[in-house]
């Protein structure tokens, strides 16, 4: 098990490196000059050369890239070519923001489809299975932006319920907070939860099939009680699998939620810097959400060694 913790880190050590040079090598290929487009068309020669020597960009590439790639794991991404201001502050407060969102729905997209994709699957000849099958087939097919826009038509125009944007730190007024927080969560979650309850319905019937669930029964335990006692455990691989790649997926649906809800998480700042042609901003935001989805696989691979024996006798 220690063996296979060990090759997983470095998998993710290897992969973060190369990202980091993909992601500097990509926003360098994109055309213009920071500091040209920092003081405009009309800037001298000589302020140009001075700004250029201020951010850094007079320097070779490989130098860039070491400056830029080494301050990441200590949190100094360096400074805005637009704003001129320390970019690291701002990404850990944008950060924070993001996380508690795409947590929250995907702990309520998890809460969805673990019963409703069990419950489909023992009733799949029923109508009710079916229904729910049904239900979750229509909720895929709708993107997040447009169930943000729906819920907030309904429960912020039409009853007036919730408010329809805006942002309050939950250490600030935690009753707002939940208020604001309800109708992007839902958006994010309902479509998740959808696609999520189709894996899992999946996979609680294949492990519906295997021999060892016949013999459980056979011995006098119920249909349901047999599933709950040893299959949600087998079952849970393949989801596990299948959740961790709709997390990276809601990291990224939750830049456009963000700017449909107005929520100053990484999304927002993303995108204004990607406007404002900041170019650091954009390539230090995307790291990170780069950073996250890496992390997220390297637990999900712990996750599996803990779950399936089968992995640790391998290693």
């Amino acid at each position: 098990m220690g063996i296979r913790l060990l090759i997983n880190l470095a998998r993710f050590v290897v992969t973060y490196v190369i990202a980091t040079v993909a992601v500097f090598l990509f926003m360098r290929a994109i055309p213009g000059d920071p500091a040209q487009i920092a003081l405009g068309v009309n800037a001298t020669p000589e302020l140009l050369a001075k700004t250029r020597a201020e951010f850094g960009t007079d320097r070779p590439l490989i130098v860039q890239y070491f400056d830029w790639a080494l301050g990441l794991p200590t949190g100094n991404f360096g400074t805005s070519y637009v704003t001129r201001q320390d970019i690291s502050p701002l990404i850990v407060d944008r950060v924070q923001v993001s996380l508690i969102l795409v947590l929250l729905a995907m702990v309520l997209a998890l809460a969805i489809a673990i019963p409703f994709g069990t419950y489909a699957a023992v009733k799949h000849r029923n109508p009710s299975g079916i229904i729910v099958s049904g239900i979750s087939q229509v909720g895929v097919a709708i993107p997040n932006f447009l169930a943000g826009i729906l819920l907030v038509v309904v429960f912020a125009v039409g009853l007036g319920w919730l408010p329809a944007n805006g942002w309050t730190p939950p250490g600030e007024d935690f009753g707002d907070f939940i208020s604001r927080v309800v109708l992007p969560v839902l958006a994010l979650a309902s479509v998740q939860g959808a696609i999520l309850t189709r894996y899992v319905r999946s996979a609680v019937m294949e492990v519906m099939n295997e021999d060892y669930l016949r013999t459980a029964r056979s011995k006098g335990l119920g249909k349901l009680e047999s599933l709950i006692k040893h299959g949600l455990r087998n079952a849970s691989i393949p989801v596990l699998t299948v959740t961790s790649v709709q997390l990276a997926a809601l990291i990224i649906g939750a830049v456009v939620i963000e700017r449909v809800f107005v929520i100053p998480g990484l999304g927002s700042m993303l995108l204004d810097a990607v406007g404002n042609r900041d170019l650091l901003t954009v390539q230090s935001v995307v790291m990170v959400l780069v950073a996250i989805t890496l992390i997220i696989n390297l637990v999900v691979d712990v996750l599996y060694t803990i779950l399936d024996p089968r992995i640790r006798k391998g290693a």
